[in-house]
């Protein structure tokens, strides 16, 4: 992306309509709300549009609550992205994550900012801010700020939604970190946002069906192979009625087996609607967005990764384990 070009763009005040990704995650809502925030700063009429509702315990995140769903409002979304004169996607590098309003973007005569880490970006932009080697798109909001000109205009709550997104993208400072990441949170940190109580949002906001949850997932529902270092998760939709499961009470639950110290890999596996959905998560060399990627229609990150099959569930966890041999196979930890 050439700086130069997209100054104009984000330094005349003009309508924006910020979108992210269906079942948005920290990295998600904490990039899209800081954007939003900051261009609302320096004279923009912003508006953040997610696909599908956002988790009950990311409502502390500042201005959350003028996000549009997208799922409950279609054509309003689409008509924000219709009538706005520049459009900022975020977190995300492919439209089929964006379900309602993909068709709008992909015909939509508008300029178009890309700000994404993850790899293999759909050619649909007009700028681009690409690097799958950043911890979160969080950090690389903080450097588009830094490259245009607008990083004093951060204050505590752009602070505490960018924090947010590095923080949720790097299970706390334990992937996808390097001394870049950690000099730009030093620096967040010193616009005086409320760090502890940041964690303690993001970590210790549980409810109590969740824990309820996770504990039948570790006693009941959970597979340990040890030959492949592996551990399978699966919930089907009997499990999903008895637990009155919604949207973000799954989340973290695939990271747990990966506490046991020779389990290199985890999956969960989640019976949706027509659909099944997979997890994947990783220590050290084994890469989980490669088998995403070649045998479940997904992708990701090297040691997180998702995808889906639309196939019944037992067939979905038998052809999972058909696949994670190899992945050990070729991979050392």
């Amino acid at each position: 992306m050439n700086t130069n070009d997209i100054i104009p763009l984000i330094k005349q005040p003009r309508k924006v309509t910020i979108l992210s990704h269906r079942n948005p995650d920290g990295d998600a809502l904490g990039s899209s709300l800081a954007m939003a925030r900051m261009l609302t700063y320096i004279g923009h009429q912003v508006k953040v549009i997610l696909p599908s509702e956002y988790p009950y315990y990311f409502d502390w995140l500042p201005d959350i609550e003028h996000v549009v769903i997208a799922d409950s409002k279609v054509s309003y979304a689409n008509t924000l992205v219709d009538e706005c004169d520049l459009i900022i996607c975020l977190d995300f590098n492919s439209l089929d994550r964006v379900d309602n309003v993909s068709q709008t973007i992909a015909t939509v005569n508008k300029p178009i900012l890309l700000i994404d880490h993850h790899q293999d970006p759909m050619p649909f932009a007009t700028f681009m801010l690409s690097d799958p080697l950043a911890s979160s798109t969080a950090e690389l909001v903080y450097r588009f700020f830094e490259e245009v000109g607008l990083l004093h205009r951060v204050d505590a709550p752009i602070a505490t939604c960018l924090l947010t997104g590095i923080i949720t993208d790097t299970g706390s400072f334990k992937f996808n970190v390097n001394p870049l990441v950690f000099s730009i949170v030093s620096q967040l940190i010193t616009k005086g946002v409320d760090y502890q109580q940041i964690q303690y949002n993001i970590f210790n906001n549980m409810s109590a069906k969740q824990l309820e949850l996770l504990g039948y997932c570790l006693d009941q529902r959970m597979e340990i192979i040890p030959e492949w270092h592996a551990a399978i998760i699966g919930l089907n939709k009997a499990d999903f009625q008895r637990y009155k499961i919604g949207r973000g009470d799954t989340e973290g639950i695939v990271n747990y087996p990966l506490m046991v110290g020779d389990i290199w890999m985890a999956v969960l596996v989640t019976e949706q609607q027509n659909l099944i959905k997979f997890s994947f998560r990783s220590k050290g060399d084994i890469a989980v967005n490669d088998l995403a990627r070649n045998h479940f229609n997904g992708g990701g990150h090297k040691n997180a990764a998702g995808g889906s099959l639309q196939v019944s569930f037992p067939e979905a966890l038998k052809q999972l384990k058909q696949h994670l041999p190899s992945v050990i196979q070729y991979s050392s930890l």
